[in-house]
């Protein structure tokens, strides 16, 4: 019998889904995605089909009232409609995607209530992204109760990192708190993790770093496919220099903007989140490809450009130690999939290193992009985490 599974990655404003369809035997298919978006302010659904065909736009006039969940209204909708969609095909369950899983949940885990509230509770842990990641999930608990819900966590890919790089060096005290480094895109790298072994068995036994570039930025080490080492620590903040956050940045100035500035914790949580990176460099933007296309009149959007390529070659070489060496290296997600001059401007930064980038395989987004005589295999691998997703539910269902 035929079967579906749905699955949310939600964000403060938006949740974006997924609808799989599998036949017994066969591989599961994509028959649906999209996005419900401005749940804030003016809330809008709309879901194409495989073939790229527009199945529903709606939209709603308002937000839900002050005080209620801006989640409940627009996510109901679209339970009903994939309900109507699918027919007499039964829904399995719904994966989601949730920032953080703590240092407690390393695996995906079904939602019950009692479990929603441990995840509630890692709040602190990610205040702009916990609350989002929860809502739909509160939202389907109280439509209907016995659907299976499976939390996947971002964090999990990185529970294999040894005690040295989670521990941070501040008291004792702030560790039995939770303060510690987590890493983040971990369903992503996951996803990376399982191709490598078809795509190239001398990288998923060998030395990797994968970096996901997109709006959000990091870079994961691993080591035989295990997770050793990543940009992304405590929060999504760190690291790489991103579309509109910072990235890594000496704590003395954060210390400088309450003392000087007189900002609290709110201004200077706007101020790394949301104006600082490509945006907060180049003054105009947070998009890479608008950058480029500025980059030859506007020196700002240049510098933001090489700011971004110089982090992200830095953090490469402050990994390769931690490996022991480099066999290869992963681009993937919207920057690292589509990006050809990012990838070039990094690959240049990395020829010491013996790395050969093949220009028209560059050019052409090609699998593998490195030359037969590079020292380090250079890839492009498309991201999938809803796949990734997907998997964890059937997985999770099944050993139930």
């Amino acid at each position: 019998m035929a079967t579906a599974i749905l699955a949310l990655n939600a964000g403060s404003s938006s949740v974006k889904f997924t609808l799989f369809h599998q036949e017994p035997g066969a591989e599961a298919r994509r028959i649906a995605h999209g996005q419900l978006e401005g749940l804030n302010t003016h809330p809008h659904f709309r879901a194409t089909g495989a073939d790229g065909a527009v199945l529903i736009d709606q939209t709603w006039p308002a937000p839900a009232p002050e005080g209620e969940d801006p989640h409940h209204g627009p996510v109901a909708c679209l339970l009903d409609w994939v309900t109507s969609h699918l027919g007499d095909v039964p829904l399995l369950g719904v994966g989601h995607r949730v920032v953080h899983g703590g240092a407690e949940f390393a695996a995906p885990i079904r939602i019950t209530p009692e479990t929603l509230a441990r995840l509630e509770a890692l709040t602190p842990l990610a205040p702009l992204h916990q609350p989002a990641s929860l809502g739909p999930i509160r939202v389907l608990l109280a439509l209907q109760p016995d659907l299976p819900q499976i939390a996947c966590f971002d964090t999990a890919f990185h529970h294999t990192l040894p005690d040295t790089a989670t521990r941070l060096p501040l008291p004792a005290s702030y560790g039995a708190k939770g303060v510690r480094r987590y890493g983040f895109h971990g369903l992503s790298y996951e996803y990376i993790a399982s191709c490598l072994p078809r795509l190239s068995p001398r990288l998923a036994a060998g030395r990797t770093i994968v970096a996901h570039l997109g709006n959000g930025a990091s870079l994961c080490a691993m080591a035989a496919g295990r997770s050793t080492e990543t940009t992304m620590g405590f929060s999504v903040l760190d690291g790489l220099v991103m579309g509109t956050r910072c990235g890594q940045i000496d704590p003395g100035v954060l210390l400088y903007m309450m003392r000087a500035e007189g900002l609290d914790a709110a201004g200077i949580e706007k101020v790394l989140y949301h104006q600082a990176g490509l945006l907060g460099v180049s003054g105009v933007s947070s998009d890479v490809r608008d950058l480029q296309e500025r980059a030859a009149g506007d020196a700002a959007a240049r510098e933001a450009l090489e700011m971004f390529t110089y982090r992200l070659v830095q953090q490469i070489g402050a990994m390769i130690p931690v490996l022991g060496g480099l066999d290869g290296l992963v681009f993937t997600a919207g920057i690292g999939e589509h990006d050809a001059a990012m990838r070039q401007a990094a690959c240049a930064r990395l020829a010491w290193l013996g790395v050969r980038l093949d220009q028209a395989a560059n050019d052409a987004h090609a699998a593998v992009i490195s030359t037969p005589d590079s020292t380090v295999e250079v890839r492009v691998i498309p991201t999938d985490e809803e796949s990734m997703i997907r998997r964890h539910v059937v997985a999770s269902l099944t050993q139930a």
